[in-house]
């Protein structure tokens, strides 16, 4: 069967959606992608938002130290001219800032000339410096010398405020981002991982129904194509052995049939043989027993078939058993079954009997057929049938002893003159 064509990829069929299912690889696959997307997300997230708080912090911490230069500056002369009331002007001035936490203009024996800080504490005795605080220093210099020094402390309170303002908008958009990649992502995998769900579903389809005959649709001739290829290939290869092997299983059984039919066929007269008749007549008589039938065993001998073979030669001794077993089976019943035991020697099986009279008039019928005028080769044959009787149950129930009751019966129907049938057990009839 050749492999299909490619053709354009198309929307995932209802039942390889349905496949997908949470054990699925679509499903893995799509999980795994958008995990490592979600992380790599998250962690660029966190990376930006760490360096610009690091750079807000340092741009703050700049403009503190200018704001301390330039305050500086204009203390320079009231210190030198020690106008205390100026320099703390200038401070109350400067400190309309609101992150302003501290201010403190010290001389250069670290004694303080001005100082600023919200609330009651006292400025000269400031707290130690907070994680939500920056803390710069400026000179105080005139003309080129060292007169003094301020120290700046500003909170990072609102700078701080700000960043988690923009983290938090950050960390929605990016979560935004994510739920739009899982859609996307579901989608392409399902549409890209349709050839490998397809071929799972054919493979599971083949090992359910035992069809070797379908084939993997080739959509493009990459990795996933070649691999549907190979695919068809081994099916085609399975089912060219299966039908091998199917052909040598039928001509296998049919050679057994044969056998069998050899083993348990006579070959010249096609009745069930020795073998046959001996394992058929132990079932039947179990049957019998067990059911509570009635069953008998006929003993058939042809008489003068000796004479026959002598006088006539084996073909026509032939032509005769192949006529005896057409006359004899020509007035049984469906059910009966008559076996060549060998030679000249008969057996009949008679199942399901009403009582011992239908078998007596079976072997008047059968003694009859066989003594009717036959003709071999223009020749009248002088062959007649002596029979012996015996019955399951009421002479035995066990096989052998059966058989060995019959063919006693039989040998008293030749002394009392051939031609004729005897009961087991009634000698004198």
């Amino acid at each position: 069967m050749p492999l299909s064509a490619p053709h354009k990829l198309s929307e995932p069929s209802p039942a390889a959606s349905r496949a997908a299912g949470p054990s699925s690889l679509v499903r893995r696959l799509t999980l795994l992608n958008l995990l490592v997307l979600s992380l790599t997300m998250l962690l660029t997230f966190a990376f930006i938002a760490e360096a610009f708080w690091l750079a807000a912090r340092e741009r703050q911490q700049r403009a503190a130290e200018l704001s301390a230069m330039l305050l500086a500056n204009n203390l320079a002369p009231m210190m030198a001219f020690e106008d205390g009331a100026a320099g703390q002007a200038e401070l109350q001035a400067f400190a309309r800032r609101g992150d302003l936490r501290l201010v403190q203009v010290l001389r250069t024996d670290g004694s303080p000339f001005a100082s600023w800080a919200p609330g009651p504490a006292p400025a000269a005795a400031p707290g130690a410096l907070g994680d939500a605080e920056l803390e710069v220093w400026a000179a105080v210099q005139l003309k080129g010398e060292n007169i003094g020094s301020i120290r700046l402390r500003e909170s990072l309170q609102q700078l701080r405020q700000f960043a988690w303002q923009m983290s938090l908008m950050g960390l929605v958009l990016i979560l935004l981002a994510i739920l739009v990649a899982a859609w996307v992502l579901g989608r392409v995998q399902r549409r890209a991982l349709a050839p490998i769900v397809e071929l799972s579903q054919l493979a599971d389809r083949v090992a359910r129904q035992r069809d070797y005959g379908l084939r993997a649709a080739v959509r493009r001739r990459d990795e996933v194509g070649r691999l549907a290829e190979r695919f068809n290939a081994m099916l085609k290869r399975i089912e060219v052995w299966q039908g091998e092997l199917n052909e040598q299983l039928h001509q296998e059984q049919v050679a057994g049939q044969q056998l069998q039919q050899l083993a348990h066929r006579d070959a010249l007269t096609q009745l069930p043989n020795r073998l046959f008749f001996q394992s058929e007549l132990q079932r039947q008589v179990g049957h019998a027993v067990q059911a509570g039938e009635l069953m008998a065993l006929m003993f058939i001998d042809l008489d003068n078939f000796k004479t026959v073979n002598d006088s006539h030669g084996h073909e026509a001794g032939d032509a005769v058993l192949r006529e005896m077993a057409h006359r004899m089976a020509s007035v049984l019943r469906s059910t009966d079954l008559l076996c060549r035991l060998g030679g000249d020697e008969f057996a009949l099986l008679l199942p399901g009997l009403a009582d011992t009279a239908a078998a007596e008039h079976l072997a008047e019928r059968l003694i009859a057929a066989v003594r009717a005028p036959l003709h071999v080769q223009q020749q009248l044959m002088p062959v007649g049938a002596t029979v012996g009787l015996a019955f399951c149950p009421q002479d035995s129930s066990d096989p052998a002893e059966l058989l060995k009751l019959a063919d006693q019966a039989m040998y008293e129907a030749k002394r009392a003159g051939k031609n004729t049938y005897r009961r087991a057990g009634h000698v004198d009839e």
